[in-house]
């Protein structure tokens, strides 16, 4: 039987991963000569030029991109085949990187108690958290990332969802704020001090402004953010009002820097989920990560949060 040569296939993984015949060579350990005949050949079984020249850079064929997701699958599979049978799985003689991307506040929030208990029951775990600059699922499809960790977002209907905590979002001031000696912040009170707004997009509003705007009143801002830890250090070091999530304060250091009161308008609540790529569900160690991860941040949110 003409059976095809399946080192092409893990060929064509990386080719479609770096879109460069040097970068591919470079993580295969070849010279740039043989990943350039490796590509004639790839073009030859697939009947596709797969990769062509765009001014100095080189491009995916549309075909090429159609097929990227299928590619990384097939090779992840393949490679999970011909991999030993494992015992099962022994958490504390585990020795793995795991990857997961979430957003600042979620990292400095739950990241001491995360990073803490892993080493602790499983020491040889590096948890490695990776920046957010967009929302999506290539990271995840690619295997670039184990988990992500967010707000739920198109993510594509063959990813995998698990709500972790349930979160809302809360008002705070600096400690020696006049509104910090409140028991209870009322919309007079609230709109009487300028705001600081957290947004990558720059925006000027947040999700408390619905609420003012039913009762015929608006608040003051005074300046905008790209994150809620910067609207956090703004406030910290101000008599500006800050608008977060409540999760961004289980980290005591952070929680005790600030006074945290109940807004007087109400806001939609906030499901945080853990994300992953189905070819990671039955992985035991993986399984055990995102065991973990939902322990861990149920022990952290308040039961009633997730109610």
């Amino acid at each position: 039987m003409n059976e095809p040569d399946l080192n092409l296939l893990f060929a064509l993984d990386v080719l479609i991963a770096e879109r460069s015949v040097a970068g591919a060579a470079r993580r295969l350990g070849l010279s740039a000569s043989a990943m350039s005949r490796t590509l004639s050949r790839l073009r030859e079984t697939t009947g596709d030029p797969l990769l062509v020249r765009a001014g100095r850079n080189m491009v995916l064929t549309p075909w090429a991109e159609t097929i990227s997701t299928r590619t990384h699958n097939a090779v992840f599979e393949a490679r999970a085949l011909l991999k030993p049978l494992q015992p099962e799985l022994n958490v504390a003689s585990l020795e793995q990187m795991f990857t997961l991307r979430a957003n600042d506040g979620f990292v400095e929030g739950f990241g001491p108690a995360l990073i803490a208990k892993a080493a602790a029951a499983a020491p040889g775990v590096t948890l490695r958290f990776l920046p957010k600059p967009e929302k999506g699922s290539r990271a995840l499809r690619e295997g670039q990332i184990d988990l992500e960790i967010g707000v739920l977002s198109e993510m594509g209907p063959e990813i995998r969802i698990q709500a972790l905590f349930r979160d809302r979002f809360v008002g705070v001031v600096r400690p020696s704020h006049p509104l910090a000696q409140r028991e209870q912040v009322t919309v007079d009170d609230y709109i009487a001090w300028s705001h600081v707004v957290a947004s990558r997009r720059g925006l000027t509003s947040g999700p408390v402004d619905e609420g003012l705007a039913e009762q015929g009143v608006r608040r003051k801002i005074a300046a905008v953010v790209p994150g809620f830890p910067a609207a956090l250090a703004v406030a910290r070091a101000s008599d500006l009002i800050a608008l977060v999530p409540a999760s961004f304060l289980i980290n005591p250091a952070i929680g005790q820097s600030v006074k945290m009161f109940e807004l007087p308008v109400q806001t939609r609540t906030i499901t945080v989920s853990q994300m992953w790529h189905p070819r990671a569900e039955v992985d035991p160690a993986h399984r055990w990560l995102r065991r973990f991860m939902l322990n861990v941040c149920r022990e952290l949110v308040p039961e009633k949060n997730n109610e």
